[in-house]
C-alpha cells in the first residue's frame, strides 16, 4: 500500500467522526434526554480509557518480556514507564490548568435563576447579570466538549499510527480491517463530543472545528506511522489521551448531577461502554 493510499484511507477513518456531530444541533431536548446523551458519551469515553490503558501497558510489557528473556536491559522499561507517568499526569492536570486560565478574570457569576421567578421584576443590571450567568454555563459546556475532542484526538493519533505502521509493513488486509474498525469506532466518538453540551446548540463552524481536532489526528498519525515506528511516541499519545479522558469523564459527571435521572444515566453509561466494545471487536478481528 502506497503512502498516498495510506493517507487517503486514514483521512476516511478520521472523517467518520463527523457522522455523530450533527446531533449537537438538536433542540428541545428534555433533561432526561440530556442526561442520557451525556452518560452515553461518558460510557464511550470509559471504554476508550480502558482501551488506551491496555495499549500503553502492552507496549511496556513487550519490553519487560524482552528483559525477562535476557534479550534487553531494564532501562527501556523504566524509561517507558516514566514517559507513561509524565504523559498521564499532564493529560489529567493539563486540561484542567488550561480551562482554569481561560476562565480566569471572568469572575464568579451567580447561577441562572431557577423556577418560575419572572425576569420582568429585574432591573436592567440584574437582567444583564442573569444573561451573563447563562452565557458562562454555555461557555463551560463548550469548553468541556472541546476538551473531549482534544482527548479523543490524542487517542486517534495513536490509532492512526497503527494504521500507518501496518500499511508500511505490507499488511494490507490488517490495515483495511483497522481502517474499517476505527471508522466505526470514530463514528461513535462524535456522540461522545456533543453529548455533554446539554441545551447548548453549537454552530456548524464549531462542530467542524471539533471534528477536525478529534478526527484529523487519525489522518496525521497514519502518515507518520507509515514513515516512523516508535514505541515511545505511541506510548506518549496513549498516556496523554488516557489522562485527558479521565479528566473529562469527571467533568461530564459533574455537569449531569444537577439534572437528576441517575438511573437512566447509569444505564446509558453501560450502553456507551458496550457500544465501544462492539466497535472495537472489528479491530480485534483483524488481529490488532
Amino acid at each position: 500500500m502506497s503512502f498516498a493510499e495510506t493517507a487517503a484511507l486514514g483521512a476516511i477513518a478520521g472523517s467518520t467522526i463527523f457522522l455523530g456531530l450533527p446531533l449537537g444541533r438538536a433542540s428541545g431536548l428534555s433533561d432526561r434526554a440530556r442526561v442520557a446523551l451525556s452518560m452515553l458519551s461518558a460510557g464511550i469515553l470509559a471504554f476508550i480509557f480502558m482501551d488506551v490503558g491496555a495499549e500503553a501497558l502492552g507496549l511496556i510489557e513487550t519490553h519487560l518480556d524482552a528483559y525477562k528473556d535476557h534479550d534487553a536491559t531494564l532501562w527501556p522499561v523504566i524509561g517507558l514507564f516514566a514517559l507513561l507517568s509524565a504523559g498521564f499526569l499532564v493529560g489529567v492536570g493539563g486540561i484542567a490548568s488550561v480551562q482554569r486560565r481561560l476562565a480566569r478574570g471572568k469572575g464568579e457569576l451567580p447561577s441562572p435563576m431557577a423556577g418560575a421567578e419572572s425576569t420582568m421584576a429585574m432591573s436592567p443590571a440584574e437582567l444583564a447579570e442573569h444573561r451573563r450567568a447563562f452565557e458562562r454555563l454555555d461557555s463551560r459546556a463548550l469548553r468541556t466538549a472541546m476538551a473531549i475532542a482534544v482527548a479523543i484526538g490524542l487517542h486517534n493519533f495513536a490509532e492512526g499510527l497503527a494504521i500507518g505502521v501496518s500499511a508500511q509493513a505490507g499488511e494490507i488486509g490488517l490495515a483495511t480491517v483497522l481502517i474499517i474498525g476505527f471508522a466505526l469506532h470514530n463514528a461513535t466518538e462524535g456522540f461522545g463530543i456533543v453529548g455533554p453540551l446539554g441545551g447548548v446548540r453549537p454552530s456548524w463552524r464549531w462542530l467542524g472545528l471539533v471534528g477536525l481536532i478529534a478526527g484529523g489526528p487519525t489522518f496525521l498519525g497514519a502518515m507518520l506511522g507509515y514513515q516512523v515506528t516508535s514505541d515511545a511516541l505511541e506510548l506518549c499519545f496513549y498516556a496523554l489521551a488516557g489522562g485527558a479522558i479521565l479528566y473529562v469523564i469527571g467533568e461530564i459527571w459533574a455537569g449531569v448531577r444537577r439534572y437528576g435521572h441517575a438511573e437512566i444515566g447509569l444505564y446509558m453509561l453501560g450502553v456507551g461502554f458496550l457500544l465501544g466494545v462492539a466497535t472495537d471487536l472489528v479491530v480485534a478481528y483483524g488481529g490488532a
